[in-house]
């Protein structure tokens, strides 16, 4: 089986640039002596840049700077010296907008006298090819800090003039569509300069924020919205978007004001919250990062229409972020944690309890007298009930799991990994999946929890029955409609850290495709034993934890089956397939 293909990983280089003829060997900062007041926007001090941000130049939402407004920024920051700076400062709170690099990306240095700029994050790469030299001060701007669009103007309209403006406003597209970008919105006071929001780019995509809402326009926070913690900040996500919002505590209070219907202008109306002009601002992002529901009471779309309504957020979530590789940044076999942990080997350690060794089967007999395998396709079916006369006996259990879940071989890959090989298919022969036979009724073997260890073809006693192990097979019953105990639940486990090792993203889902093809390995090979065989569709996780003693997060049940001796005669009211008719 194979598994997802890996997504490049490039190891990004340091957000320090290039060096240049105007750039320090190996910081990535301008010179002092090379550059104009005009060129060190990213230098100045904090005292100094509040007070440009809040220059009429610099509101959010201006975009490229008018003449005008370059002829302004460079006069102030000509004029800025101590106390005189300070005077400059305005009492009133002014929104700005800043944008840099996403925190992943990097610039690859140039060779010297080159014009391309290569930049470089885990999503992939982006080549600006032919630069002028403002521009590439305006990109080593964006890896060095947050910069405003009207900073950035200045950087390149001081090195190449007027004419270098419009050729910088299209490369700086460039790195916003290739998802290069983070745009932050800023509340600058007097006394601080807080950061509100901020749009991260998580996977590939675009990632320049759209227009500013409607102040009227009925709005509220899509259903399917999550929000984490990560990395120290809240994030806020949609399914199928590969964008973030990262919110700062100021606007953290939106997001309940937002659970219902309500408009931008309402939202500016809440006690002690923010202006218009910073909630259109910070609406703006959640609006690029899909985070927005648009009607009105009476008219909701994400509840009204089935293929919306029949989702739930957390669902709609796994089933995007595992199916759209474009919405993450890691996908498939990136061994993520490859420098942080060892990985786990093929078996886990045995357990303590008593050892029962059921007989080998003979293959090569099995193989003359089995059944054709289309016979045993068309004989499938879920059996729900069992023979208490005759029960299961543990050479029939040990046969099953022989020829379902023994480990034929291991080998060790180049990735350090001991594989494995076992008659049912594993994403990367990773075979992370164990079976905990719960007896109940077995000739043979005594009740209990019971695991079958793969390399050994050895049942190893692992709890003696009591209260979890006795939810564990009312909940089996219940599950499969029986009415009288199943005589065995096979109880299916993951080792969770096989596969999460080397895949990301992909790792969960793979797991219960795994699930899947065990599933109907122990169905065919049930059904040519004439043993009854039921999957179930769910079970307690936590129930086994308890049993088992089990770490919950290190290996959990992930799927179910009930197996039994199989009846002569059969209830008509369950598990009756249907008939086709003939052709």
């Amino acid at each position: 089986m194979a598994a997802a293909r890996p997504t490049a990983r490039t190891a990004p280089q340091t957000n320090a640039p290039w060096a240049d003829a105007q750039t320090t060997a190996g910081t990535g900062a301008p010179t002092t002596a090379t550059r104009t007041d005009a060129q060190t926007a990213a230098d100045r001090t904090d005292a100094q840049t509040a007070a440009v941000r809040t220059g009429p130049q610099t509101t959010a939402g201006t975009g490229a700077p008018t003449t005008a407004g370059r002829a302004g920024a460079e006069t102030e920051v000509a004029q800025m010296t101590g106390a005189h700076a300070g005077a400059e400062l305005t009492a009133a709170p002014t929104v700005v907008r800043r944008v840099r690099l996403r925190r992943d990306a990097g610039c690859e240095a140039a060779p010297a006298g080159a014009r391309t700029v290569r930049l470089v994050a885990p999503t992939g790469s982006l080549n600006l090819p032919d630069l002028s030299a403002g521009a590439r001060e305006a990109v080593a701007a964006l890896a060095f800090g947050e910069q405003t669009e009207d900073e950035l103007g200045a950087l390149v309209a001081a090195r190449d003039g007027e004419t270098g403006l419009l050729r910088w406003q299209l490369a700086f597209r460039r790195i916003g569509m290739a998802g290069m970008l983070e745009t932050s919105v800023h509340l600058v006071t007097e006394a601080a300069d807080e950061p509100l929001a901020r749009l991260r780019p998580i996977g590939r995509g675009a990632a320049l924020p759209g227009p500013v809402p409607d102040p009227t326009r009925q709005v509220k926070l899509s259903r399917f919205a999550t929000a984490a913690a990560e990395d120290g900040a809240l994030l806020v996500r949609a399914p199928g978007s590969a964008l973030a919002v990262e919110l700062g505590t100021g606007a953290a209070g939106l997001l309940p004001a937002l659970a219902g219907w309500t408009s931008p202008a309402a939202l500016a109306q809440l006690p002690g919250g923010l202006t218009l002009d910073a909630v259109r601002q910070i609406l703006r992002l959640f609006d690029v990062a899909g985070l927005l529901a648009y009607g009105s009471a009476g008219q909701e779309p994400e509840t009204d229409e089935r293929r919306f309504a029949q989702w739930s957020a957390l669902d709609l979530m796994f089933h995007s972020r595992t199916r759209r590789p474009s919405t993450v940044a890691g996908y498939g076999g990136t061994y993520r944690f490859g420098d942080r942990f060892a990985p786990e080997p093929a078996s886990p350690p045995p357990f303590t309890g008593e050892k029962v060794a059921p007989a080998v089967p003979d293959l090569a007999a099995l193989a003359r007298t089995d059944k054709p395998l289309t016979e045993v396709l068309e004989q499938r079916r879920s059996v729900r009930d069992h023979d208490e006369q005759s029960p299961l006996t543990v050479d029939q259990l040990g046969e099953l799991l022989y020829r379902t879940m023994r480990r034929r071989q291991t080998f060790t890959g180049g990735d350090r990994q001991e594989h494995a090989d076992r008659p049912y298919p594993s994403g990367g022969a990773v075979h992370e999946l164990e079976v905990y036979p719960l007896v109940t009724q077995c000739a043979g073997l005594r009740p209990g929890l019971w695991h079958y260890a793969t390399d050994r073809h050895e049942l190893e006693l692992v709890a003696e029955p009591g209260p979890a192990t006795a939810a564990l097979v009312s909940g089996a019953r219940e599950s499969a409609l029986m009415t009288t105990d199943p005589q065995v639940v096979l109880l299916v486990t993951a080792r969770f850290g096989r596969v999460m090792w080397k895949y990301e993203t992909v790792a969960y889902p793979l797991i219960l495709k795994h699930v899947g093809v065990l599933y109907q390995t122990l169905y065919l090979v049930g059904t040519a034993m004439d043993l009854a065989v039921c999957g179930l569709g769910g079970g307690d996780a936590a129930d086994f934890a308890t049993a088992s003693g089990l770490d919950f997060l290190t290996e959990g049940t992930v799927g179910e089956l009930v197996v039994g001796s199989r009846p002569m005669t059969l209830r008509q009211d369950v598990g009756v397939p249907r008939r086709e008719p003939k052709r």
